[in-house]
């Protein structure tokens, strides 16, 4: 049953997800991974501090009411952008895990075009302390100059904006266990994090399950875009978004958050979305790694326990959700 809440003309829509034991969890993921790398490593044990510059996030773990959490979607920036969708991503957390205690989110969205005036992607990383203070671990990438170079940039703790869409894993930032994740030589067409959602897809059925975090690409490269600034033309099918999209290949490190579903669960869900960002000039939207034999993952995910549905579009299409 899906519970509804109009706050400040935006609607929030919630509802519960199915939520297995992350033991049965791991057999699954393992399963689904192992058809498609050569090397495979699932067990749950305790979250590393992701603290860590290694890993790079605002809060140590992801433990601690976990859930997901979608504002907007593709369709207010396709065909054309709708430039009054911009969200103030900290009160929109906070009403989706009210109460006492820190926050993290992490995850995948468009970055705020007024900071940059221009458009761009938002990785986001987000520490909410119990006091309420920001502290903004976020960045965005953007398509830069004649060269069209890839320019990563932090976001300052001054700013929570995000424009048109986002999805985001929170929680309470706490230790505790996780499905912890190595593999590497990938044999299989299907990129890291679909093979992961396929799998428990195919397992779980009609039940929706989801999952978030972090997943490192340690060795080799990735085919990932960046938002070129909004499209003056309208884009009307995926040929014209990717034709205005510009894609990188990307070097490891690459540092990616996000979010996984298995279902829309009747509330036009995107199935997965993972931006990353790097210790160099690099950062934008996964789509899979390009050198399959030396691709390594590390990944550390944990299950949510509901969904938050935040200002869903009205009129919607499928463009735009790769």
């Amino acid at each position: 049953m899906a519970t509804t809440l109009l706050t400040e003309e935006l609607l929030y829509e919630e509802k519960p997800l199915h939520v297995p034991s992350l033991q049965e969890v791991k057999g699954i993921i393992h399963n689904a991974l192992a058809q498609n790398f050569q090397n495979v490593s699932v067990e749950v044990g305790d979250c590393p501090d992701l603290k860590d510059p290694f890993y790079g996030l605002a809060e140590s773990g992801l433990g601690g009411s976990p859930l997901l959490l979608e504002i907007g979607g593709p369709p207010y920036l396709l065909p054309l952008v709708q430039r009054s969708k911009v969200y103030n991503v900290k009160e929109v957390v906070q009403k989706a895990l009210p109460g006492e205690g820190k926050i993290l989110a992490i995850g995948a969205g468009a970055g705020p075009y007024p900071l940059r005036n221009s458009n761009c992607e938002g990785i986001f990383n987000m520490g909410i302390d119990e006091q309420g203070n920001l502290h903004n671990g976020s960045y965005t990438a953007k398509v830069h100059g004649a060269a069209e170079e890839c320019v990563l940039e932090r976001i300052p703790d001054t700013d929570s904006r995000c424009a048109l869409l986002l999805n985001l894993f929170i929680s309470r930032g706490a230790p505790g266990p996780v499905v912890k994740v190595k593999c590497s030589k990938r044999i299989g067409e299907l990129n890291f994090i679909e093979c992961i959602r396929k799998g428990l897809e195919s397992n779980y059925g009609e039940k929706c399950v989801g999952m978030g975090g972090i997943f490192v690409l340690k060795k080799g490269a990735a085919h990932q875009h960046v938002m070129r600034d909004f499209s003056k033309t309208p884009l009307h099918t995926e040929k014209q978004l990717n034709e205005w999209l510009k894609f990188y290949n990307m070097p490891a490190q690459l540092n990616a958050v996000g979010t996984l579903v298995t279902h829309e669960h009747d509330l036009d869900l995107r199935l997965t979305h993972f931006h990353s960002f790097s210790t160099s000039n690099w950062g934008g939207h996964y789509h899979y790694d390009t050198t399959p034999d030396e691709a390594a993952y590390e990944a550390y995910l944990n299950l949510a326990e509901r969904v938050v549905r935040v200002d869903r579009p009205l009129v919607t299409h499928k463009v735009g959700r790769d």
